[in-house]
């Protein structure tokens, strides 16, 4: 919107020209929806702690020591983090640019599904929202919209195409599949978000690791000379997504300062699902989304723990890891909370520097 309304002046004031730039705004979407999560940050924990009488529910079959550390602390954070990202989105971002509608759009869709189970889950008092049956359906039906949208916008050599890492040619054309393939890739990544999502700004972190990471990956794929000159497969016009994840950032920043140990609010199913949906969204668009899967890697690693604890219970009734996700069997081991969200962002880190090491390597 402030792009539209700046560019209208340009000829008297030639300074409004830096509104041409990406990089630009996208500083100015970080620095508006950090101070939008600054501002209202406290206001809407107050609103949210009136409502939330009891604060989100805590599991007994936990760590003994969150029915006490974290009893009454309200969730439904994130709907801060989404205030934040839409607002400075819609300011500094360019309207007319499908892209970054589809990806707004999707994460507002999986906001809300996502506020709907933490209401479910509050006013049953129990940390059972909706079924996984309705939940998957759900997401599954964003996941088919956003794939067809975005499919529409994308060059018909890369529309239905898988790209791989460390290769610079070869793309595999899935055909139908490819809508089972972004299915898998955006509900996979908003539920291994939300499955990390269970310590004190445990997710936030290495969302906001991602954020950047695939920021510089989409400013890279939507530059025509830059992707020519990293052999990367160049996408029209996705860069304007680094606007809307440059808001996430912001907005990501701003609600640590209130999630941190030890933390005022939770982001709750509607932060995680939301942020989890957006990553694999832009992935999907962006044709990278084997590299999310060494990006985000802490998501898999929190996403497989799970499967491989329920697997192996149904069939043996014995358990690999003392609770699942693997941060809690880390907390059964002994170690201490912010010990556990630390090395977690450490190997989060890592794994951001060895995905994005994937753009030269071909």
């Amino acid at each position: 919107m402030f792009q539209l309304l700046f560019l209208h002046f340009l000829s008297d004031f030639k300074i409004f020209n830096l509104m041409r730039y990406i990089t630009f705004r996208t500083m100015g979407a970080i620095l508006t929806a950090l101070i939008i999560s600054f501002w209202l940050g406290k206001p809407i924990i107050s609103w949210l702690k009136s409502k939330q009488k009891q604060g989100q529910p805590i599991r007994s079959d936990g760590p003994e020591s969150h029915l006490i550390t974290k009893k009454g602390t309200p969730t439904m954070g994130g709907c801060l983090i989404l205030l934040a990202v839409s607002t400075s989105t819609l300011f500094w971002g360019d309207l007319s640019n499908p892209f970054l509608w589809i990806v707004l759009l999707v994460t507002l869709g999986f906001g809300l599904l996502g506020a709907m189970d933490d209401y479910r889950k509050l006013t049953k008092n129990s940390h059972h929202g909706i079924s996984v049956k309705s939940k998957l359906l759900a997401q599954a039906t964003l996941a088919l919209i956003a794939a067809y949208a975005s499919s529409q916008y994308t060059d018909p050599t890369l529309a239905n195409g898988l790209t791989l890492p460390f290769f610079k040619d070869l793309i595999i054309n899935l055909g139908w599949f490819f809508y089972p393939w972004a299915i898998l890739v955006i509900v996979g990544s908003s539920n291994a978000v939300n499955l990390t999502d269970g310590l004190d700004g445990l997710a936030i972190v290495p969302v906001m690791i991602c954020a950047i990471c695939f920021t510089i990956i989409a400013y890279l794929v939507g530059n025509h000379v830059f992707a020519h000159y990293l052999q990367l497969h160049y996408v029209a016009n996705v860069g304007e997504i680094g606007v809307f994840l440059g808001s996430f950032v912001g907005a990501g920043l701003g609600f640590l300062w209130f999630n941190a140990p030890p933390a005022k609010v939770f982001m709750g199913d509607t932060g995680s699902l939301a942020a989890g949906g957006a990553l694999g969204t832009i992935a999907l668009i962006t044709k990278h989304e084997l590299v999310l899967c060494i990006i985000g890697g802490l998501f898999v690693i929190e996403a497989i723990s799970v499967i491989l604890q329920v697997g192996y219970y149904k069939m043996t009734k014995k358990r690999i890891f003392l609770m699942a996700p693997i941060h809690h069997h880390f907390e059964k081991l002994g170690w201490a909370e912010p010990t556990v969200v630390i090395r977690f962002w450490i190997i989060a880190t890592i794994l951001a520097i060895i995905g994005l090491s994937t753009l030269k390597i071909r």
